[in-house]
């Protein structure tokens, strides 16, 4: 096999195994063996050391994808010239991206640099959305953009029970909804004061 043939199977390798991690990690809980992952993958436990050292390589490698993708969907959905389209865009591409169900890692692993550096990415892009949508006056004025995240990661969590096509059914029924609840002016106010960005990035450590 030539060089070029060896670094595109191992570029296929690696997709594998990201995404066979995870899906075992959101659905099998992140304390799932790593042999579990390679199974799933159809590669060799080798392939997957070579790759990744450890566990924790592996879950900041996914998380730091997740950022990566919603920082893609966010300027996806500021491309978007209707501020509520747009907004409702990233949403729903994070919600289909999953871009919440690494959360509850938060803490357990340690958080690079880079995964700092793309989260404020991710962030500020998101921000730049809310502002919007606020401007607009098509979002409600007391929802934040940790708001909007947060039920992301809500979205993000995988149905109880085995694996069923009713499940993305019922997800999104409910991501409608939810949807609508987001929408200037609202008719209820929401109770106490919204999440503060230091809870949030508390969950992970302390930022540089």
């Amino acid at each position: 096999m030539t060089t070029r043939g060896r670094q595109a199977e191992a570029a296929r390798n690696d997709l594998r195994l990201l995404r066979a991690a995870h899906e075992v990690f959101t659905t099998q809980g992140f304390d799932a063996p790593v042999s579990a992952i390679a199974k799933q993958a159809g590669v060799g436990m080798g392939s997957l050391y070579r790759r990744y050292r450890t566990k924790e390589e592996l879950l900041q490698r996914l998380c730091l994808i997740a950022m990566e993708r919603g920082v893609e969907a966010a300027e996806a959905g500021l491309a978007e010239p209707d501020p509520w389209e747009g907004l409702a865009l990233y949403i729903r591409t994070c919600v289909g991206n999953r871009s919440g169900a690494l959360a509850p890692v938060a803490g357990t692993i340690e958080v690079t640099a880079e995964m700092w550096g793309t989260a404020r990415r991710a962030d500020e892009a998101a921000e730049r959305l809310v502002a919007r949508a606020h401007e607009a006056g098509v979002l409600r004025s007391d929802v934040t953009t940790l708001d909007v995240s947060l039920l992301i990661e809500q979205f993000s969590r995988p149905a109880p029970g085995p694996p069923a096509p009713q499940h993305e059914h019922v997800k999104q029924r409910l991501l409608v909804i939810a949807l609508d609840g987001l929408r200037a002016p609202g008719a209820t106010a929401l109770p106490g004061e919204p999440p503060t960005m230091e809870w949030y990035q508390g969950r992970w450590g302390t930022p540089p």
